[in-house]
């Protein structure tokens, strides 16, 4: 019941109802609460999704598991399997139908038990009286022995043995009306023992049996049917696995109420781990050394022994010598009773009532796997599956911090990513290898971009490209599909996770630790609350550090808290999910053989048009170059309108020949000799081309830079064109010997390696000297957009004159931030306006007007 919040409803119409009422209510409650505190739809809308599929998967638990389980149930039930069983605590219809299932599936068991029983005790039983009879009458009939009254009268013993068989069954067939009765009478014990002792001598065992009953005269109240039953499969046993010409011991002794029958062998013996199961049906384990048997003597032993209310045990023997020593205590006085047929050595156990223990002996619950197991497990199989508390409340701790220290970016960012990084770093630490903690030093030096530079811009593209590095780390992808399949895995495995988190959340609460988890952090809260007000309120210095360290409450920042909270905290636990089980994302790519082309001309002749095309643009570039200005006047465009206009396309172009080659050296068939020779070719073609390619780019930014200025996105796009460039080389490295396995990590490690290059040259301050270079050489600047660069930036324009100075600083810069907004480009800022002179270097009068040319 506590995994199915809706399972006391009776009827599955009122469930569905209830779940679409609640469902939409909830939806458009967090939906209107985000729009009144003013959430921004990029971050409301996630997270009004998320919390309204959770509600809807809490309240939907249980409603069609029984019917996954039922046909889940259904297939084990088509091979043969009746133990399975389905989960009937819902009291709807649902419900209703498995618990008619279960009932179905018990008188299936039952009934199949019954089979597989009658089958086993008649085939044993049937062994023995069968193979004393055509002993006695093989040698009647081969005249070894003559008839005469001795021998007829073994044969009479064993036919009416096989009556009694008869009888039995007869008993079996009364298993659903009837039970098998127990009817005691007086027995002469030493009679009985020793025609069980003659008829192991009928079998020519070659073995003695010797009888020893105290005192002489024993009589006991048994039913000597079932007690000859018991004595014959005992010497039956020991018989077998005794020695040639050996004595097996039985001997009957008084304890009080009780007689106590023992059989010794000087066998092999049974090993004490294996004592218990010889006495259960099939556990015959001296079979494999010759002594042959169905494993189902001891057991219908010990079913008699039972049966008369008595025990039987495997132990050593006193003497401390070889052989096996089985001993049986039954009472003096047996009572008669109906013993039904489940009263069979492997159900009557502990005292537990056999109709009892039978009415799901052996079952177990099936559990139906989820749909999303079902649907995403085929192609994403789970490594680790086990429940992880430590990453769920680490990651609802992440949650919690961000929500303090976010949304602005600085030392509080900074603080939120090293938390997060340990999280995900903690569920893969099991895979742990130099790739995985590359990656993680990376990934360090990334989020330290938050507190080393105060440029927005190039602080949310290192993070943006740490949080790429930490998938592809964590998936451990080395090809260009598997690192693309990375990118789309994260959001991905928040649905993917959903089994692994409610097995989390079973874990928390199944073992009676719910309640106390929730009334502990409660009244933890409660505390800290209330303490914190009164002791905050007592001391002033104390509140002047509470309103530096904690974040202003207020309704609206609240809320936004709130759905922050979620969000990180979901983004965080589905990076850890994706880092205890990440997808075999490079299994496509291991499939690599399969997706050769079988014809040459097929890749060949797309990359020779490539470099046809190539080889004109390159020629247009040769004859701008050799006839300059004459040449552009035909175009109607000046050398910084040339270079503006193709720099973006050029830049595409890069990267699609690095799509062509890789499509091309995935499709060629690298085992033929020409093959490999066309692609070196082809493709070496094609990389010298796109290199010559990248320097006409970055020749046309600088063209560009030198009419209108340094920007962000011309100093970006000639990074980004640079790196491309880079990658480029690679290529041509890796098509010598043509092995590029190492190319997707080289690829993913220099653009980290790029973006921490242009981190550490504080682009903005950079900008800025190129843009104040430029103006002192030309005259012309573009004073707003000086004015619009960060902190960063400040150090290069304070030491302007005061006049021009003002153009560009407002004086807002050093304004005091809360501590989780600091960063080193702030602190310079501010100390560099701390030291500048109230007034510059004299200058003639600069109005605040743009003079870009």
């Amino acid at each position: 019941m506590t995994g199915q919040p809706l399972a006391g409803v009776s009827s599955l119409k009122v469930k569905l109802g209830l779940l679409v009422v609640v469902s939409v209510l909830v939806t458009a409650g967090v939906a209107v609460l985000g729009d009144t505190a003013g959430v921004p739809l990029w971050l409301s809308l996630p997270v009004t999704v998320l919390i309204a599929l959770a509600v809807t998967q809490l309240l939907a638990a249980g409603m069609i598991a029984p019917l996954r389980q039922m046909t889940e149930a259904a297939r084990r039930m088509a091979t043969g399997d009746t133990t399975v069983r389905v989960d009937e605590a819902s009291a709807d219809e649902v419900g209703d139908l498995a618990r008619a299932f279960n009932t179905m599936a018990r008188d299936l068991a039952a009934v199949d038990r019954q089979r597989r029983e009658l089958v086993a005790n008649v085939s044993h039983e049937l062994r023995t009286p069968l193979a004393g009879l055509y002993a006695v009458l093989e040698n009647v009939a081969d005249g070894v022995v003559t008839p005469q009254d001795r021998s007829l009268a073994v044969a009479l013993v064993q036919a009416e043995r096989l009556n009694r068989l008869v009888g039995d069954l007869l008993d079996l067939a009364r298993v659903d009306a009837g039970r098998a009765p127990l009817d005691p009478v007086p027995v002469p014990l030493a009679e009985l023992l020793q025609d069980a002792a003659a008829e192991v001598g009928v079998l020519d065992r070659s073995v003695d049996v010797q009888v020893e009953v105290r005192p002489e005269g024993l009589v006991v109240r048994a039913d000597p049917a079932r007690l000859h039953q018991l004595v014959a499969n005992l010497l039956d046993n020991a018989s077998r696995h005794a020695p040639a010409g050996s004595t097996v011991h039985v001997s009957a002794t008084v304890h009080g109420d009780r007689y106590r029958l023992e059989v010794r062998d000087h066998g092999p013996g049974i090993a004490p781990t294996d004592r218990q199961r010889v006495l259960e049906r099939f556990g015959t384990l001296r079979a494999a050394e010759g002594g042959g048997g169905t494993g189902l003597g001891l057991a219908i032993a010990r079913w008699v022994a039972e049966l008369h209310g008595g025990r039987i045990a495997v132990l050593d023997p006193p003497d401390g010598g070889p052989g096996a020593l089985v001993r049986v205590d039954l009472p003096v006085e047996a009572t008669a009773r109906a013993a039904g047929p489940d009263d069979d050595p492997d159900d009557v156990q502990d005292g537990v009532p056999d109709g009892v223990r039978d009415a799901d002996a052996g079952t177990r619950l099936v559990t139906a796997r989820p749909l999303v197991e079902e649907t995403l497990g085929r192609f994403w199989p789970e490594r680790d599956p086990r429940p992880r508390p430590g990453l769920l409340a680490g990651a609802a701790a992440v949650g919690v911090l961000a929500a303090a220290l976010l949304p602005d970016l600085g030392l509080g960012t900074f603080l939120v990513l090293l938390a997060a990084g340990a999280v995900v770093l903690a569920a893969a630490w099991s895979r742990r290898s130099p790739a995985l903690l590359t990656g993680a030093v990376l990934c360090f030096l990334l989020a330290g971009t938050s507190v080393l530079r105060d440029a927005d811009w190039v602080v949310v593209l290192a993070l943006v490209v740490g949080a790429a590095l930490c998938v592809v780390t964590v998936t451990a992808t080395r090809t260009v599909p598997g690192t693309v399949l990375s990118g789309l895995a994260w959001p991905v495995a928040g649905l993917r996770g959903l089994p692994w988190l409610g097995r989390t959340l079973a874990q928390l609460t199944g073992r009676g630790r719910g309640a106390a988890v929730l009334r502990t952090t409660v009244w933890s809260l409660v505390g800290l609350v209330v303490f914190g007000a009164l002791l905050v309120s007592a001391d002033a210095l104390l509140a002047r550090w509470a309103d530096a360290v904690l974040p202003a409450v207020r309704t609206d920042t609240l809320v936004l808290r709130g759905f922050v909270t979620v969000a990180v905290g979901g983004a965080v636990l589905a990076a850890a999910y994706l880092a205890l089980n990440p997808p075999p994302v490079d299994r496509a790519a291991a499939r690599g053989p399969s997706a050769r082309l079988g014809h040459r001309f097929e890749w060949l002749a797309p990359v020779l048009v490539v470099d046809g095309v190539l080889a004109v643009f390159l020629l247009a570039q040769t004859t701008v170059l050799l006839g300059g200005h004459d040449v552009l006047r035909t175009t109607g465009l000046t050398y910084a309108e040339y270079a503006r206009q193709g720099f973006g396309q050029l830049t595409v172009v890069t990267a699609l020949t690095l799509l062509v080659a890789s499509a091309a050296a995935r499709r060629a068939r690298v085992d033929d000799r020409l093959d490999r020779l066309w692609l070196r070719i082809s493709l070496g073609l094609l990389g010298a081309q796109t290199l010559v390619v990248v320097t006409s780019a970055l020749h046309r930014l600088s063209l560009y830079q030198e009419a209108y200025g340094v920007t962000r996105l011309r100093l970006l796009g000639g990074v980004f064109e640079t790196w491309l460039g880079l990658v480029v080389l690679a290529v041509l490295v890796a098509g010598v010997r043509l092995r590029g396995s190492w190319l997707p990590r080289f690829t993913v490690l220099t653009g980290v390696a790029t973006l921490l290059g242009l981190v550490a040259l504080n682009p903005d301050a950079w900008i800025a000297e190129r843009n104040l270079e430029r103006y002192a050489a030309t005259g012309k600047v573009d004073w707003d957009y000086l004015a619009g660069l960060s902190a960063d930036a400040v150090p290069v324009l304070v030491e302007l004159p005061a006049g021009q100075r003002a153009c560009v600083l407002t004086g807002d810069d050093g304004a005091p931030v809360r501590w989780q907004d600091w960063n080193l480009g702030w602190a310079r800022a501010h100390a560099a306006l701390t030291e500048a002179p109230a007034t510059g270097v004299p200058a003639v009068d600069v109005r605040c007007a743009d003079t870009q040319g």
